[in-house]
């Protein structure tokens, strides 16, 4: 049963989709996602550090806790077309504290005036930049939110056709990771969603692809290899009509042979982690076991 301050934000969310302007601009949508993430105040314990990433502006949110050489690269959600480090930097400190790292969130170029691959393109730079200052692959977390969850995928894909080494774990929520928006909770969630709908999702996706195929494995993961990949974790909402992007990912990515972990959260919305709730504290508590023990198991086995 959901939580009594679960049931608040819900309500306090439905409000602020109601609030927008019906056929609004794109910089309406932009300016309403950061309008509602500036409610939620970042911790006065957090440090956050300004600086570019190879001409990208990005932001070091480090909680008192985060282990000195232990990075998270955060792609963040938006759709491809919004968001920025202002949008995410509470849900970066929360995932700074609970996984016990440095999280780097980076503003890597957005849609449409940047279509695909440019978002690609910037994460995989971000992700050589943190190699080149010297930070050790094994000691790198990659992961994201919604499109970041997607952009998430293809920096891995990417990393892994170059012959690159590849971040030790993968922390999804809410991924989106199919384009064409097939999968059967766009219908059965569509009522109980208080954040998407499935026209809006199904019709967002031409700004970022342009003439790209939406079953191009870069931006629909769903249709990608993902072998070889490293130990996951996907937390999703089971009120979300993207539901079936991340249960699909999952049984796709078990069936190449990854270390992959589902929750599915009753009652809870898309990225449900970005507002106060028990729910959310208790899936970013979950999400800091899974990064703990699989570093604490990558450190006790042998080097090969």
């Amino acid at each position: 049963m959901a939580s009594e301050e679960s049931l608040i934000a819900r309500k306090r969310l439905i409000e602020h989709v109601a609030s927008q302007k019906p056929g609004g601009t794109l910089e309406d949508a932009r300016q309403g996602l950061e309008t509602l993430m500036s409610t939620f105040p970042v911790a006065q314990d957090i440090k956050v550090e300004n600086l570019l990433v190879e001409g990208m502006p990005a932001e070091w949110v480090v909680a008192p806790n985060a282990v000195e050489d232990r990075v998270f690269l955060y792609l963040h959600g938006g759709a491809y077309i919004m968001g920025n480090c202002n949008t995410h930097r509470d849900l970066a400190s929360k995932l700074s504290r609970a996984t016990a790292s440095h999280v780097l969130v980076v503003e890597y170029r957005l849609a449409p005036e940047h279509p695909f691959p440019a978002g690609i393109e910037d994460a995989v730079t971000a992700y050589r930049w943190l190699i080149s200052a010297g930070v050790s692959a094994e000691k790198i977390i990659v992961g994201g939110d919604s499109a970041g969850g997607g952009l998430t995928l293809a920096l891995l894909q990417s990393l892994r056709e170059a012959g690159e080494s590849l971040p030790a774990l993968t922390v999804l929520l809410s991924p989106w990771t199919d384009m064409e928006g097939t999968g059967e909770s766009m219908e059965s969630r569509a009522a109980a969603d208080p954040w998407l709908n499935p026209l809006e999702t199904r019709g967002a996706p031409v700004l970022y692809l342009g003439e790209t195929d939406p079953r191009n494995a870069l931006v629909s993961p769903i249709h990608a290899d993902l072998s070889g990949l490293p130990p996951m974790i996907v937390h999703v909402g089971n009120d979300e009509i993207l539901l079936d992007d991340s249960v699909r990912l999952v049984t796709r990515a078990r069936d190449a042979g990854v270390d992959a972990t589902l929750k599915v959260w009753e009652g809870m919305w898309h990225v449900f982690q970005q507002f106060g709730t028990p729910e959310s504290a208790n899936s970013l508590e979950e999400i800091g076991q899974f990064v703990q023990q699989r570093l604490a198991a990558n450190s006790a086995s042998p080097a090969k």
